[in-house]
């Protein structure tokens, strides 16, 4: 299932951007989960720790799509 720019916490756009940020930034699982703590608390959420390393240690072309990243997201981020 696809999810559209409309469907969710975060737009399609915003979470290829995070992504392509995070595969070419060189950073370490734990300077990539920040990031993307920094994303989701940009954005009015949080995430745990355990769960933005998650992300961040399965980011990658075949585990971590930008359809299944951006579902993850989804399911990780938290009202703050």
């Amino acid at each position: 299932m696809e999810i559209s720019p409309n469907d969710g916490k975060f737009s399609q756009d915003d979470v290829a951007d995070l992504r392509n940020e995070l595969l070419s930034s060189g950073l370490d699982n734990w300077q990539a989960a920040e990031l993307i703590a920094s994303f989701l608390a940009a954005r009015g959420y949080g995430v745990s720790t355990e769960g933005a390393r998650y992300i961040a240690s399965h980011l990658d072309a075949t585990s971590l799509s930008l359809e299944n990243m951006q579902r993850e997201l989804e399911q990780l981020a938290r009202h703050m």
